[in-house]
């Protein structure tokens, strides 16, 4: 079987990320990457695959800075049966007309809006709507955590609403220095924020609010959770339901992981490429359930989240996986995704098994 030709433009956070999981899959090839900048960014990824030029001008600059460049985006695309847009937001719906002409397949991140595409993923969910579809949009790292954890109650026939609080990281660390909040929180204007009526864009019928702050961090978000149950339920019945999810791993206090920082530290000690963490990181302790109310809280990697729903959105454009089972399990298993960090490494299987 011939593998999926994978082009990216945009090489930064999210794009640099999704192109060494591209290399990783059996199944998938990487055409290149394409980008306008000159600096560490690109110069780190030259000679370990093609580079392209998103625009003349940046051809021209690659070209003084030394840069290989192999092409243009034209170029790039020619060669591509999918394209991956992790450009920053509101740039890739004006990208939409040379895709379209080049014929390609179509994936774009969640800084885009749902109407840019029509279709919003998280692969759990929905998985299946998106099957030899033109494009779709891989939802924002908070909208994913929320369809995970929030989806896989509402699949055990658990939740009735949801209404969180999310504290958000200010910026992304290596552009800290650029300016951020320090000594402060600021409020989101409005609420909802707009991570529920996104959620909506996946779930349809997830009665969820939201509300959020940007926090005095560089580093992960967090959510807290006040969760109204279909019925009263025992803390063991909501646990079983969150360890029978996908992408979903526990992390305990007791273990020493107190607090954002120190899970971040886990993942370097375990070996993750930039320290990635690409499940859902719940605390157990902290899942409390009293009668039909459910409170919990989790930590979400804003960074790397998105990636493996990425390339399980590359699968069901294409088709050449034919149900979220068979994607999931092939992606979570080369990435080395676990259900408890501390535990030995275990590939987790869509349903719960191991």
């Amino acid at each position: 079987m011939s593998k999926t030709r994978v082009a990216i433009n945009g090489y930064g956070v999210i794009g640099k990320r999704v192109a060494d999981a591209v290399q990783l899959q059996p199944d998938m090839e990487l055409a290149g990457v394409s980008d306008i900048v000159t600096d560490w960014r690109l110069r780190s990824a030259a000679g370990r695959f093609p580079l392209f030029a998103s625009t003349d001008d940046a051809r021209i600059a690659m070209g003084q800075a030394g840069l290989s460049i192999a092409g243009g985006l034209d170029d790039l695309l020619a060669q591509a049966d999918v394209v991956v847009d992790a450009t920053p937001k509101h740039v890739a719906a004006g990208n939409l007309p040379r895709y379209r002409t080049a014929g390609v397949k179509i994936v774009l991140q969640g800084g885009e809006s749902h109407d840019t595409t029509g279709h919003s993923f998280v692969a759990q969910a929905n998985y299946h709507t998106a099957l030899g579809r033109d494009m779709t949009r891989v939802v924002s790292c908070n909208t994913t955590s929320i369809v995970r954890v929030l989806g896989a109650l509402r699949e055990a026939g658990l939740l009735a609403k949801a209404r969180g609080v999310l504290i958000r990281r200010a910026t992304d660390p290596w552009e800290s220095h650029l300016g951020g909040i320090m000594n402060t929180m600021v409020p989101e204007p409005r609420i909802p924020s707009h991570q529920g009526p996104d959620a909506r864009t996946v779930l349809p019928d997830l009665d969820v609010v939201t509300i959020a702050a940007k926090g005095a961090h560089t580093q992960t978000h967090n959510h807290y959770w006040t969760l109204q149950l279909t019925r009263p339920a025992g803390r063991e019945e909501v646990l079983a339901a969150l360890r029978a999810a996908p992408r979903i791993a526990f992390i305990r206090m007791a273990d020493g992981l107190v607090a954002l920082n120190s899970t971040i530290e886990l993942m370097k000690d375990l070996g993750r490429p930039r320290g990635d963490m690409w499940e859902v990181a719940i605390w157990e302790e902290l899942v409390t359930v009293e009668g039909d109310e459910a409170y919990l809280t989790y930590q979400v990697y804003n960074e790397a989240i998105v990636v493996p729903e990425t390339i399980d959105a590359i699968r069901a454009l294409t088709g050449s996986a034919p149900d979220a089972v068979t994607s999931m399990t092939m992606t979570d298993s080369v990435l080395g995704m676990r259900q408890d960090f501390l535990a030995e490494a275990i590939p987790a299987l869509p349903g719960g098994a191991r």
